[in-house]
């Protein structure tokens, strides 16, 4: 599997995310006690806001905005030597600022990972979500709002 890209590990918690990010849906975990409703990431069974064990799936709007990046040189992996180079994005949520996810910056969902120039991204900018299966798996990806 050395030549194989990374792909997520599913937990009972996490699984749920990964099913929705297969129907092209970006969801992420809430409290469903009805004092709280807060939105939390990564998912865990218990909410660290009010201890309730209650918990839904809300759909995100799938905006956000460019929180932080990296372009890893050289690739650490192997596998990703050929898709230098690439980036990995850390992004924001518009309908839920304290939650950020990690991806990649893509013209299109389904573009190589090195298909942004990285002298093109810059902190703040707005990005949408994507979906692209890969390797068997739908991951979700990001794009610029105005290319």
């Amino acid at each position: 599997m050395a030549d194989a890209l990374l792909s997520p590990v599913t937990d009972d918690d996490g699984a749920p995310f990964w099913e929705y990010a297969a129907r092209g849906e970006l969801r992420v975990q809430a409290c469903a006690a009805p004092a709280c409703g807060e939105l939390r990431f990564p998912p865990r069974p218990c909410c660290p806001h009010c201890g309730s064990f209650d918990a839904e799936w809300r759909r995100t709007s799938g905006r956000g905005r460019i929180w932080s990046y990296v372009v890893p040189h050289p690739p650490l992996l192997p596998a990703y030597a050929a898709h230098a180079p690439y980036n990995a994005i850390v992004v924001e949520l518009a309908d839920a600022p304290r939650i950020r996810l990690v991806g990649n910056l893509v013209t299109r969902a389904d573009a190589p990972l090195d298909s942004v120039d990285p002298h093109r991204i810059r902190i703040g900018a707005k990005v949408q979500v994507v979906f692209a299966e890969v390797e068997g798996v739908v991951l979700p990806r990001w794009t610029l709002e105005r290319p």
